[in-house]
């Protein structure tokens, strides 16, 4: 039995229809008969049946099963055709000027902020939005702009992107103090239970040193610098396991003396992040993770009093009122930076792009994120129970599913590795070929995820130090060999706006073809040598 938020589903039976005497679509209308039974909710989104047979139409006629959501989501043809129409049928001209076209494209920019704003319930009169190429740029800037120095505090999950870790080089180099908190193998949770600490201890705090890892989020929260700089950041939902972290932690770090930045790449998608009744003083994310369309487009949401903490290391076209070369006359000299979220957003924004943002924007609205998140959550469910029951002719699992085996408090994300009939791993990369052949689009890797990723399959910190250890004299494929020959990611399927059960159901019947099969006949059929590396994070962002 698994779970969907507090309610209880019983596990829908997937018995192979060819053991029933059926055919394929037999078997597959009987299992979505059952499907609908236990998951009834899943009949309120019959809506985006109708968008996936017309806006999405591209998806069954390319014969696609696409489950790479959380690596990008797919627009609508609508979004498109909307688009063109404003681009064929008006004259935008580069917003940094006041004639006619510039005028007409900075209203139309400040619009997309306004709808930022409205659709996370967010007030104008509390946040701002600066347009930021992706996620990634957005962490950029905080990173590079939160006035760190000796004493400062950076506390981060051990479950976080690559471009959130990347903050850890800015807070380092201004010789902040740097830690992890710990997640549990087991779940990939972080742990929260309070732990009384006594500070005047000089034991207690050395145990809090740059780098340094405590087991527990309250451990954590509790090292804030009185009266210094504290930036604590994690993923509302991890892009690696679908775990999601409690919103809730925003207002605990912030009453313990942090500033919250959190990562809503992953979550936005398919969970409504409520603004008007969490307040984190920066969110990331990225648009095309949202509504496919138009790429390139991210944003930092910021709190008024956070954005005025930030202070930018360098100055660019667009983000200045005036420069000089006379009156340079040294550090944070001779120039004027444009006042509010412009005076973060460098040179030319992607202007002609941002009009994309407002035609997304209403289209994920006029569907609701519920019905995207009810559909996609009940789809998990079946999904999970699914794989949960694949097992070998010799009775041992054929998946290892990462992260919680329901659906409580997790997104529509699943990490996950192949196992042949000894037990031993299928490289990622050899399912995620085997996919393609198949017509199913998934990723492999480690999402950009390391800490996630380490503590899932199994590096030890002696096996990364040691593959460390030389990396400037390396190869490449020297540098992955040192970790003992060990898979180095996951396969990850993520569902999104128009998934369906045919698309869940396929990715199952594929899954049952790599069971009995040992990893040497699975190499083979990849077109990989077993023992072949063919490494690369594959970033989302």
């Amino acid at each position: 039995m698994t779970l969907i938020g507090d309610t209880a589903h019983e596990v829908v039976s997937v018995t192979p229809a060819a053991t029933r005497g059926e055919s394929s679509d037999a078997g597959e209308a009987a299992a979505f008969a059952d499907f609908r039974r236990t998951h009834p909710a899943y009949d309120s989104t019959a809506l985006l049946d109708e968008l996936r047979r017309t806006e999405y139409a591209r998806l069954d006629a390319a014969g696609l099963t696409y489950l790479d959501y959380t690596g990008g989501g797919l627009y609508a043809a609508s979004q498109v055709r909307q688009h063109e129409s404003l681009l064929s049928g008006t004259v935008f001209g580069n917003p940094h000027s006041e004639s006619v076209p510039s005028r007409l494209m900075t209203d139309r920019v400040e619009a997309a902020r306004t709808r930022v704003l409205e659709f996370f319930s967010a007030s104008p009169d509390e946040y701002d939005v600066i347009f930021t190429p992706n996620a990634t740029g957005a962490l950029r800037l905080v990173g590079e702009s939160y006035p760190f120095g000796p004493g400062d505090r950076y506390l981060l999950t051990f479950d976080n992107h690559n471009s959130v870790n990347g903050i850890r080089e800015f807070a380092w180099a201004k010789r902040a103090e740097v830690t992890y908190i710990a997640i549990s193998p087991a779940d990939l949770r972080v742990p929260h239970d309070v732990v009384e600490w006594d500070f005047t201890d000089p034991a207690t705090r050395d145990a809090f040193t740059v780098g340094g890892v405590v087991g527990k989020l309250a451990d954590g929260l509790r090292t804030a610098n009185p009266g210094g700089h504290n930036l604590f950041a994690y993923p509302a939902q991890s892009n690696f396991s679908g775990v999601q972290h409690p919103l809730h932690w925003i207002a605990e770090a912030q009453e313990a003396g942090w500033d919250v930045l959190l990562d809503a790449a992953a979550f936005v998608p398919t969970n409504r992040l409520d603004l008007s009744r969490v307040h984190p003083d920066y969110v990331s994310m990225s648009f095309y993770k949202i509504f496919g369309y138009p790429t390139g487009i991210g944003a930092l949401l910021v709190r008024r009093p956070a954005l005025a903490k930030l202070r930018r290391p360098w100055y660019a076209g667009g983000n200045i009122v005036f420069s000089s070369v006379r009156a340079a006359t040294g550090e944070g000299g001779g120039y004027y930076r444009t006042p509010g979220p412009a005076g973060f957003e460098d040179g030319t924004l992607n202007y002609l792009g941002i009009l994309g943002v407002d035609i997304g924007l209403r289209h994920v609205s006029s569907i609701g994120i519920e019905t995207i998140h009810t559909r996609v959550m009940c789809l998990t469910d079946w999904l999970l129970d699914a794989l949960a029951q694949l097992r070998h002719s010799n009775g041992a699992p054929a998946v290892r599913v990462y992260g919680p085996g329901d659906t409580r408090r997790r997104g529509a994300t699943i990490a996950m590795n192949f196992l042949d009939p000894s037990g031993r791993l299928v490289d990622s990369t050899v399912v995620e070929q085997l996919a393609n052949d198949a017509g199913i689009a998934l990723r492999s890797g480690c999402h950009c995820n390391p800490g996630t990723r380490e503590v899932s399959i199994g590096l030890s910190e002696a096996e990364m130090v040691e593959a460390f250890r030389d990396k400037d004299r390396l190869s490449f494929e020297e540098f992955v060999q040192v970790i003992d020959g060990k898979t180095t990611g996951a396969a990850r399927a993520s569902l999104g706006l128009v998934s369906t059960f045919a698309d869940v159901y396929r990715f199952w019947q594929f899954a049952r073809t790599l069971t009995d099969r040992p990893q040497a006949e699975l190499y083979g059929a990849s077109g990989c040598r077993l023992g072949e590396r063919r490494h690369e994070e594959k970033c989302d962002d």
